[in-house]
């Protein structure tokens, strides 16, 4: 087809090989460790769990460790970074239909459809299988903010980002302010509130009750928690993904390094050290009252806020990562260094390292069907509906379940991409998408 009317637009389909960029590719692939390793709470069903709720509090030193590391590097700080590479992802898209041809209502049409899918395959993945699922979640974000801000200039894109920059610190900080005054800030929280992973259905032995809980926390994430993220403030990474994709940042990491490194150290620092307070307490090194560590007390509301600078901190350190790789790559292969000691060096791990980098960028080609492929390996094999190993792990044990997890995926999104083939989930997704007549991409 060649018209360019709205009528008939031009349609192809889905992105080329040629057209990726690796630094988006490797971040995803980077990001389902961090989401597999942050979802490991949820499945330790017997564990005796801390004020928050979420991580563990018993086990050896070790365990302690780990939990300690989870709630300054990941705790909600992985999220974040999904969020940004979702709409960096979704504003790629739409500009790869406009330069095709298409006309930006019928870019725009694909990607609702694709939102609109991504809200049915996250509520059957919830129900099924992990009721904390987060592709339905996004999937009514990019419906939304889609609609709203595909076709919006730069300028009020910005306007957009600061506003809801605003609305994050006010409604984090109206509470903690509030009870500032009042003298009562160590108060601020409920520490005998339900714990947070019942609502996860890991500990329920009865599949299909289990599948019910999961169900209605499902339906709570993926529809009145989006609502909630797009009242209080919660889409301004999703819009920096946009301002970003515009820029071509992750493409051209080269043109945007003064950008990337005060965004890393300074994101990454911001968000570490706005979850130390909440580490401390959890180990028992700082002694805080119990409301304030909970799910709405002080400490986690702080670690909250700052977890999107450290989410934005993880994608401008892969992005830096993968100018350095590309760049040194590219200066070997033109003899550079040719016949130095460095160049022997370099030669003995480039291999493996390529390697490594291919491998892991081949997961973030298919994060979708990565992402589910978790589910399928956590979930019958750690609840106590399934075969109940989740009773016996511990802290550090279950994130080594978790890293081999990956390692899986890892081994098997590699196979797929040496023999030229995309993750299921992705080509389902892709028909769904364009239909069968769009053009091969």
């Amino acid at each position: 087809m060649t018209t360019t009317s709205e009528e008939t637009p031009v349609r192809r389909g889905g992105v080329r090989a040629e057209e990726r960029a690796l630094a988006p590719d490797l971040a995803r692939g980077i990001m389902l460790l961090l989401i597999v390793l942050s979802n490991t709470a949820f499945h330790l069903w017997a564990a005796r769990r801390g004020p928050s709720g979420w991580q563990p509090a018993d086990g050896s030193w070790l365990d302690h460790a780990v939990q300690f590391t989870m709630i300054i590097v990941l705790d909600l700080r992985v999220y974040p970074l999904f969020a940004f590479l979702f709409g960096y992802g979704m504003m790629q898209l739409f500009l790869r239909q406009t330069a095709a041809g298409n006309s930006e209502r019928g870019a725009a049409r694909i990607l609702r459809r694709r939102s609109l899918w991504l809200i049915v395959i996250g509520l059957l993945h919830s129900t099924l299988l992990m009721a904390g699922d987060i592709v339905g979640y996004y999937g009514v974000l990019s419906l939304v903010l889609g609609l709203v801000f595909l076709r919006r200039s730069e300028r009020a894109l910005k306007r957009w980002i600061c506003a809801g920059a605003v609305l994050i610190v006010f409604f984090a900080a109206q509470p903690v302010v509030s009870a500032l005054l009042r003298g009562e800030l160590g108060t601020l929280g409920d520490a005998g509130a339900e714990p947070g992973f019942m609502a996860y259905a890991a500990q329920e032995g009865n599949w299909l009750t289990a599948a019910g809980t999961r169900l209605e926390t499902g339906l709570f994430i993926t529809f009145l928690a989006s609502a909630l993220a797009l009242v209080g403030g919660g889409y301004v990474v999703f819009l920096l993904g946009f301002w970003a994709a515009r820029r071509r940042v992750l493409e051209k990491p080269g043109r945007h390094r003064t950008l990337l490194r005060r965004t890393a150290v300074i994101g990454i620092t911001v968000g570490w050290l706005g979850a130390l307070p909440a580490a401390l307490a959890h180990v028992g090194a700082l002694d805080v009252t119990a409301d304030a560590q909970s799910e709405e007390g002080a400490l986690t509301l702080l670690r909250d806020v700052t977890g999107n600078a450290a989410g934005l901190g993880y994608v401008a350190a892969v992005a830096l990562f993968v100018h350095w790789w590309t760049s040194r790559r590219a200066r070997v292969g033109a003899g550079e260094i040719a016949g130095s000691a460095a160049s022997a060096i370099w030669g003995a791990g480039a291999g493996a390292g390529a390697t490594v980098v291919a491998a892991v960028s081949a997961v973030g080609k298919r994060s979708l069907s990565c992402y589910l492929a978790h589910s399928l390996l956590f979930a019958p094999v750690l609840a106590a509906w399934g075969l109940g190993l989740g009773e016996h792990l511990s802290s550090w044990t279950m994130a080594l379940f978790a890293v081999g997890v990956w390692l899986l995926t890892v081994v098997g999104a590699y196979a797929l991409e040496r023999a030229g083939r995309r993750g299921p989930a992705e080509a389902v997704l892709r028909r769904l998408m364009y239909g069968a007549r769009a053009k091969a991409g």
